[in-house]
């Protein structure tokens, strides 16, 4: 092999996942390229053309709405940017990881990947920029959207600021910021006082339990996330993590986990790969088409990530005058211009002329019925270091917090553990100090009365190393303890999971990594199973209730809260809450119009998207304020009685009928998953080898165990720092992105039945785990 120093072995184990040896780190990151191209090369060119904008020159001019939007918003740019800010030796990291791509890529010319001869193209050289577009693009997946500011704005509006903040409710007395720490039993009867949330819920359906689920995908599913500004774009479904010190487990040493809740796409996101190179020597999954370890472990330290999910890109509403000049403070100037030229497969090329003002790109092309001239501000246009390097290399809490000070997107919640027995937590991300205003609404551009001013020191970013209690959780809700001086996010995720996992790695058992995996794959949903209580009092005390509400409300009364596939109760409970909010909202902001187009750009009920909407809701039924019960309902039982009524009828004037019999109303049917090939998926007859397809699962979005159709755990992971041979780590559907690869699908039904494996780490345990292994000479 061309462009290597010395010797480089690669190990593999029963399920493809490699080991890679080598002298020196150059080789090392040159064999990284070189194996994960074996493995995801058409996965790694088609992410990098998502990230660019540059798949309408393969697949036509259907992708040219998708690449008009990636060019304006300019993740090309900021890839550029950022590998001209690495540090000489990392960019070295980087050419090396390109220069063993290219090298697969050109002793495999005539063997490319399937995908490759049924397109009938092959793929450019890969370059570093390439690598920090992958990068890149999981910045922009992780980013919430602005356009919630855009709607916030239209809602004020319409419904003056008491509902407005109604509706955009931050906080929850379910929340468990991650730095505070709840008193233990002796520190009760001594008097101490950490925290007064003190969370009496009722404990029903408290046991944890393993169950099934499952993803989906086609070919925008490559990072899978729909436009930065379309009604389409889910909210962030979060991911979960924990860290137990060794006061709470079997062994006596900390347990961590982490399961990264990420849109499904086949092959799965992530690659799991081992890093071998004198003391340097990590493990865990990795970004195909990024070098080094994302999340996962070294010899003495382990890591794993949430989404923190702050508010780093802002709109502001530029003034322009006829001369194509816009406003600032200084007086008029002239925006700058970007010319960006799109390849369309069989068509003329498209011009894209990109507005730029100081804030950034004009957007207002990418909201549909905008007339106004929006610019986007966003964190990535500032430089994004991302020192993973540095965290891979990290020997302890010191060092590992070091190089999390340099890592400005995306915003993580990172939990730590050693073999020393510590335990951590880190908020990290660069993250703006504005003048005035938080980002949750639009600004005026002209002035400087809503400027960036700063960033949020790291020292200030919630930290805890230790803590009496020796446990840390984070769910993508709200980390900030009460009174925190900083407004880091407008839009934390709801309390739901993180209250969860609180409650039973609080319970006092000493757990396993077993233990854990069963944490990850926990059903219960506490939501629903409030809402299901509230449906079932409502149908009992409301006057006339049809044979159809009784019956609905008879299954609930029976249910444990466990989102289960087999079972209707779960179902009944969602849609009578997906009713309610309809019933609420739609006297405030009207009915949705009966042409989907429509929803865009016409205030109506289904307007209103928010992570923390469950907070609001539940607030409504439990407090039951007047300014929220519409004028046809004498009160709030009569009101969620007609939730039920309206979601089991079976011939409604709109939503979904409901069976006949409602006992066959299973919940797996009613909220699958998906997972398909973008391109085999569509062919006939590999389709039913190319991907689990649509499958009954269990889990809510609001279970630990965190599903939609096309989102879910895209990884589950615990390292056991008292041996790590006994981690465990498994992912969604396998290795290979190769369709006939042995590795392609051997570990869905894993991932599907809840169930993991072994994660050899240890020289002893790779060379027993070893089933076939690659040389690479010079």
């Amino acid at each position: 092999m061309a462009g290597l120093s010395a010797r480089v072995t690669v190990v593999r184990d029963a399920h493809g996942a490699p080991t890679i040896d080598a002298a020196n780190l150059d080789d090392l990151f040159f064999a990284q390229g070189y194996v994960t191209a074996q493995d995801r090369l058409f996965q790694m060119d088609g992410t990098r053309r998502f990230a660019a904008g540059e798949l309408a020159e393969v697949f036509g001019r259907k992708y040219l709405a998708h690449d008009r939007q990636q060019r304006i918003l300019g993740l090309k740019v900021a890839a550029r940017k950022t590998i001209e800010g690495l540090p000489a030796e990392e960019r070295s990291h980087f050419e090396a990881y390109a220069r063993g791509v290219n090298a697969y890529v050109e002793a495999h010319r005539n063997r490319l990947p399937l995908e490759f001869r049924i397109l009938r193209y092959s793929p450019r050289p890969w370059t570093p920029e390439d690598s920090a577009l992958i990068g890149v693009q999981m910045v922009e997946d992780l980013s919430t959207s602005p356009r919630h500011a855009l709607m916030r704005e239209k809602i004020l509006a319409k419904l003056g600021p008491e509902l407005t903040a109604d509706l955009y409710v931050n906080s929850s007395w379910h929340d468990r910021p991650p730095t505070v720490s709840r008193p233990s039993l002796d520190q009760e009867i001594q008097g101490g006082d950490q925290n007064d949330d003190d969370d009496e819920d009722d404990d029903s359906g408290a046991d944890s339990s393993v169950t099934r689920l499952r993803p989906e995908s086609d070919f925008s599913t490559l990072p899978s996330l729909p436009e930065m500004f379309s009604d389409e774009r889910p909210l962030v479904l979060g991911s979960n993590n924990w860290v137990v010190s060794g006061a709470h487990t079997v062994s006596g040493k900390p347990l961590l986990s982490n399961d990264m809740h990420l849109g499904h796409q086949m092959p799965n996101l992530w690659y799991e790969a081992h890093l071998r190179c004198g003391n340097f020597d990590v493990a865990g999954v990795t970004l195909p088409g990024y070098p080094y370890v994302i999340v996962g472990h070294n010899q003495r330290i382990a890591w794993g990530f949430t989404n923190l999910g702050p508010t780093v890109e802002d709109v502001y509403v530029e003034t322009f005058n006829s001369d194509g000049q816009y406003l600032t403070p200084d007086g008029w100037k002239q925006p700058e211009h970007r010319r960006e030229v799109i390849h369309a497969k069989d068509e003329a090329d498209v011009i894209v002329d990109v507005v730029l003002t100081r804030h950034g790109p004009i957007v207002s092309e990418m909201v549909p019925g905008e007339t106004r001239r929006l610019a986007l501000r966003w964190t990535l246009y500032d430089g994004t270091r991302s020192p993973i390097f540095a965290v891979d290399s990290a020997q302890k809490w010191e060092e590992f917090r070091r190089a999390f000070s340099e890592f400005d997107a995306p915003g993580q919640n990172v939990v730590y553990a050693d073999v020393d027995g510590n335990i951590g937590y880190q908020a990290t991300g660069k993250i703006p100090i504005r003048a005035a205003g938080d980002g949750s609404l639009p600004e005026n551009g002209s002035d400087n009365a809503h400027e960036w001013v700063g960033y949020v020191p790291f020292e200030k970013l919630p930290s805890v190393f230790n803590p009496p209690s020796g446990i840390i959780a984070t769910a993508n809700s709200r980390i900030t303890p009460d009174g925190y001086r900083y407004s880091l996010s407008t839009e934390w995720e709801a309390p739901w999971r993180s209250a969860r996992i609180y409650r039973v790695l609080e319970s006092g058992k000493k757990f396993s990594a077993a233990d854990m995996l069963e944490l990850e794959t926990d059903i219960y949903s506490e939501l629903d199973r409030f809402f299901a209580e509230r449906f079932v009092y409502a149908v009992d005390h409301s006057k006339n209730p049809s044979a159809r509400a009784k019956a609905a409300a008879e299954i609930m009364r029976q249910w444990d809260g466990r989102m289960n596939e087999k079972s209707a109760a779960p179902t009944i409970a969602v849609r009578a809450r997906q009713e309610l909010t309809r019933l609420l909202l739609e006297p405030k902001l009207g009915a949705a119009p009966k042409d989907p187009q429509q929803l865009e750009t016409m205030l109506s009920w289904k307007s209103y998207g928010w992570m923390m909407s469950t907070v609001w809701l539940e607030n409504v039924v439990q407090h039951q304020p007047n300014r929220w019960l519409p004028e046809a309902y004498g009160n709030y039982d009569e009101l969620l009685k007609a939730a039920v009524e309206a979601a089991v009828d079976p011939n409604p004037a709109h939503g979904l009928p409901a069976p006949q019999d409602l006992n066959s109303w299973r919940w797996g049917d009613f909220h699958p998953v998906e997972i398909q090939h973008p391109i085999f998926g569509k062919i006939p007859l590999p389709r039913r080898w190319a991907g689990p397809g649509v499958q009954p699962q269990s889990g809510s979005e609001y279970s630990v165990k965190a599903v939609s159709r096309s989102h879910g755990p895209s990884e589950r992971m615990t390292v056991d720092l008292a041996n790590l041979d006994q981690s465990t780590l498994n992912l969604v559907t396998g290795e290979a992105g190769n369709l006939f690869s042995p590795y392609y699908l051997d570990q869905w039904k894993a991932w599907y039945e809840g169930f993991t494996f072994a994660w050899p780490f240890s020289g002893p345990a790779v060379d027993k785990a070893r089933t076939h292994q690659l040389v690479l000479e010079p």
